[in-house]
């Protein structure tokens, strides 16, 4: 805006613009209220100046009283007299909702109180703008709304329907609308809604009932004159209660809010809702008895207080298996063109079996399922089953002969048995039927006195169905799986039973059943007639096994490094298919510990004992070199091997899939290894030594070496007769490396191979610091003609000898005399010369003044 005016005056208008405006707002209107119900009218300021907290004045105008004050925040005696009273028992009061909003609320509105309320606010701004005041209209209606239901039927069956029907008007003088809803108050829970009409007639559903009613559970039925009906259908006890109907009436205000203006609730009646289980009857009808290839028919009888409304799951069971079913839908699952269940009448269920065999004969009986429900929500109310009904099929067993003998018998422990089951004579015997076989074993008395002698246990080896499967028996389970027993049907009418490896505990009486199997109705088989053959006993006479070793010297070692192998071989009767185990031990002399070198399991697994070094283990060699010979052979012999040798052989016995049985065992006779192995020996004398500086020859001389022998030397020099190992001079290894160790004396020392079996250690240059004794060890080497590899055996030890060098005293001074004679006289020479030639040359006085001795000696400094 423009403003064209002296400076002051602009100022001034411009202040204006920027002071706030207050602005006193109520609730919108106008209002339309019932008399009798609380009413609340809200004010509120905003963008004032002055203090926060703000006071407010209401007051009432009617076109004939006037404007009336109702009641203020600042003066208490602000009230008309006409409604002080109203004032002070609390039926109008003012509440401060916060600094700038009140509330006025009338408990209990009458029709007296309609008028426009205005609301006002004392100004508390320094430049008066906006407006101090605002007003709503109030109309208050008679309360002409009425709630009247029906009473539902007390008592209704499970699954059946409840309806609930309530009447809700008013006197239309306004535009008001009405709502009804539907609820359920059951003992111990509170107030659950069912269903709502609301007042634009939209449903809405209580939080447990939107899916009952998607399904259809719930349907209204709305009728004229302000009639609505609710159908509850497909009741469950859940559904039993108290039932109450609420009416309201709704205004529509400002805004499109729906608002209610009043309501009512009223009790329509209690429900009970009767257990189907209660009233649900089933019958099966009657006994009979039939021949084979009759029709059967049964007849199950349903009867219930709410049949109508029930759907029925019947099955028919015979000796408690199901034969036939039809679900609550009609559909018949497990029938067949013979086998059929159909629906005759209202509860009324048949069951027609043709062309009858045995095994339809047994105990009918008639379960019967009843579910309530509808649209998705069934739920099972009840079952019963009726009475048995027994059914007798009048049928001819097969007849037929069977016999038992014995194919191969055993004579000793280990031959295989085998036994024939005969069937003969058939008659009786139906179009598609089979025969099976069970076989049982009867193990023999025991001796006078044991229990086994009076009571005798009969075990089920195994057996063959009708279909040819095999079921074995607990103790024979592991034999049978593993085939050391064999069941076989080799024709229709002929079974075997074999044993590949027969044991001492089958001793005992066999006998076979034969079954005949005839079709069933359910399509399997079902047993017609049993025969078991007497008794057949196999026994013989047990031999115990014997076993015989014999060790035998296949290659001898003469000497350290040799190759030593032995032979075992094994002589064993009365044992059919025997596994070995071979344990070669050892030990030092006849008295001494046995200790385990090799040990070949039956299932050929080598391990090596506690004997053998681990760095050995290449040299010892064990196989199975026939089916009852073994070899050992031990490469690189050592002193350490010198002893005695022999086999531990034990038989054993396997059925398969078993684990080895332990038969017998037995040790073969001893093989000695003994060979003499000599220590290495000096092959010269060391004399003794007058002059220093001399070289020495010391020659050392083990046992001569060969291809598959080598050694490893060191030499030792000890300066004590009689001493310690002494320090290492030098050292040859078995490769022929040379090793020296680092010296202090002024001497020098090698080492060299003479020839195939010498070594010589040389002194050059020997002092007296070499005298001592001198002495080497050897270390042989032997290697493995199997593997190749190097072991090392025990070390040898060659005798002393001790080398003396004697020291000649003069030969050792003379030299060092004459040169320090000639030295010191050269030396004193010198001086004389030197001192001769200073005194004559450096303090010999050319001038001399003679000084007075009557005159004081002149202050001089020189």
């Amino acid at each position: 805006a423009m403003f064209y005016g002296p400076p002051s005056l602009k100022r001034l208008f411009l202040q204006f613009l920027e002071c706030p405006n207050m602005v006193v707002s109520v609730s919108p209107g106008p209002l339309l209220r019932v008399e009798g119900q609380p009413v609340s009218l809200r004010c509120d300021v905003t963008d004032y100046e002055g203090p926060r907290e703000q006071d407010f004045d209401w007051t009432m105008q009617q076109a004939e009283a006037g404007s009336i004050q109702v009641i203020s925040t600042f003066d208490p005696k602000y009230s008309d007299l006409s409604l002080s009273d109203r004032v002070a028992s609390g039926d109008l009061s003012v509440v401060r909702l916060g600094d700038s909003v009140v509330e006025l609320r009338i408990q209990e509105v009458r029709s007296s109180d309609s008028a426009t309320y205005l609301c006002s606010t004392p100004s508390t701004d320094s430049v008066f703008s906006g407006n101090y005041n605002a007003g709503v209209a109030l109309k208050v209606i008679a309360n002409t709304l009425k709630v009247a239901p029906e009473a539902p039927e007390p008592v209704v069956p499970e699954g059946g329907d409840i309806t609930l029907s309530c009447n809700v008007t008013r006197h239309f003088t306004d535009p008001t609308y009405l709502s009804v809803t539907w609820s359920l108050r059951r003992p111990g829970i509170p107030l659950v809604d069912i269903l709502t009409i609301g007042p634009d007639g939209d449903v809405v559903t209580g939080s447990g009932s939107a899916q009952r009613y998607a399904d259809g559970g719930l349907r209204l039925a709305i009728r004229r004159g302000g009639a609505f009906g609710l159908v509850v259908a497909g009741v469950t006890q859940a559904d039993a209660g108290m039932y109450v109907c609420t009416g309201r009436e709704w205004i529509h205000e400002e805004g499109g809010q729906w608002k209610n203006i009043v309501g009512k609730t009223v009790e329509m009646g209690a429900v009970a809702v009767t257990p189907t289980a209660r009233s649900l009857s089933v019958v099966a009808m009657s006994n009979t008895t039939l021949n084979m290839d009759d029709t059967l028919t049964l007849t199950c009888l349903v009867s219930a207080g709410n049949l109508a409304s029930l759907a029925l799951e019947v099955t028919w069971l015979v000796d408690g298996r199901t034969a036939v079913s039809q679900d609550r839908d009609g559909v018949v699952s497990n029938g067949s063109p013979s086998v059929g269940l159909e629906r005759t009448g209202p509860g009324e269920f048949r069951l027609v079996v043709r062309g009858v065999r045995g095994s339809d004969k047994g105990m009918y009986s008639c379960r019967v399922r009843a579910w309530v429900g509808g649209g998705g929500r069934w739920y099972q109310a009840a079952e019963k089953t009726s009475n048995p009904v027994q059914v007798l099929v009048t049928q001819i067993k097969p007849n037929f002969a069977v016999t038992l003998t014995s194919s191969s018998t055993p004579q000793v422990t280990g031959d295989p048995t085998e036994l024939a089951c005969h069937v003969t004579n058939i008659t009786h015997f139906l179009a598609g039927g089979r025969l099976g076989v069970t076989w049982e074993y009867t193990p023999l008395p025991g001796p006078p006195g044991d229990r086994l002698t009076t009571t005798q246990t009969t075990l089920p080896i195994g057996s063959l169905d009708a279909h040819g499967n095999l079921k074995s028996g607990t103790l024979y389970r592991d034999r049978l799986e593993s085939g050391a027993i064999v069941l076989t049907r080799v024709e229709p009418d002929t079974f075997k039973l074999r044993f590949l490896r027969t044991q001492d505990v089958d001793m005992g009486a066999y006998a076979c059943s034969v079954t005949a199997w005839t079709p069933s109705r359910q399509g399997g088989m079902e047993e017609a007639a049993e025969f078991l053959t007497p008794p057949l006993t196999i026994r013989w006479e047990p031999k115990r096994p014997s076993l015989t070793a014999v060790a035998q010297r296949v290659r001898e070692a003469v000497a350290g490094g040799a190759t030593f192998e032995m032979s075992c071989t094994i002589s064993l009767v009365h044992l059919q298919d025997p596994g070995y185990s071979v344990l070669v031990q050892t030990q030092d002399s006849v008295d001494s510990a046995t200790r385990t070198v090799l040990s070949l399991s039956p299932d050929s697994v080598l391990q090596h004992g506690g004997a053998t070094d681990p760095n050995r283990r290449d040299s010892l060699v064990l196989t199975k070199t026939g089916p009852a010979e073994f070899r050992f052979r031990l490469a690189g012999v050592q002193q350490a091997d010198r002893g005695f040798y022999w086999c531990d052989i034990t038989a054993w016995t396997k059925q398969p899939g078993q684990a080895w049985t332990k038969a017998v065992s037995a040790k073969s006779n001893k093989v000695q290894i003994n060979f003499q192995e000599t220590g290495p020996l000096f092959a010269v004398a060391i004399p003794i030594l007058n002059k220093p500086n001399e070289v020495v020859l010391i020659e050392f001389s083990p046992l001569p070496p060969s291809d598959d022998l080598s050694y490893e030397v060191r030499w030792y020099l000890t300066r004590l007769r009689g001493g310690n190992k002494g320090t290492l001079l030098a050292s040859v290894d078995r490769f022929g490396l040379v090793k020296k160790e680092a010296r202090n004396a002024s001497s020098d020392v090698s080492l060299e191979r003479t020839d195939t079996h010498t070594y010589a250690l040389n002194i050059h240059a020997t002092q007296d610091s070499d005298s001592g004794e001198y002495h080497c060890q050897a270390t042989p080497w032997y290697l493995s003609a199997s593997t190749g590899a190097w072991t090392h055996g025990a070390e040898l030890t060659s005798t002393r000898v001790f080398l003396t060098v004697r020291f000649p005293m003069w030969d050792s001074l003379k030299l060092p005399l004459l040169y320090g004679s000639v030295a010191s006289v050269s030396v004193g020479l010198f001086s004389l010369l030197l001192g001769f030639i200073c005194a004559h040359c450096c303090c010999r006085n050319t001038t001399h003044t003679p000084r007075s001795r009557n005159k004081l000696m002149d202050l001089e400094m020189d």
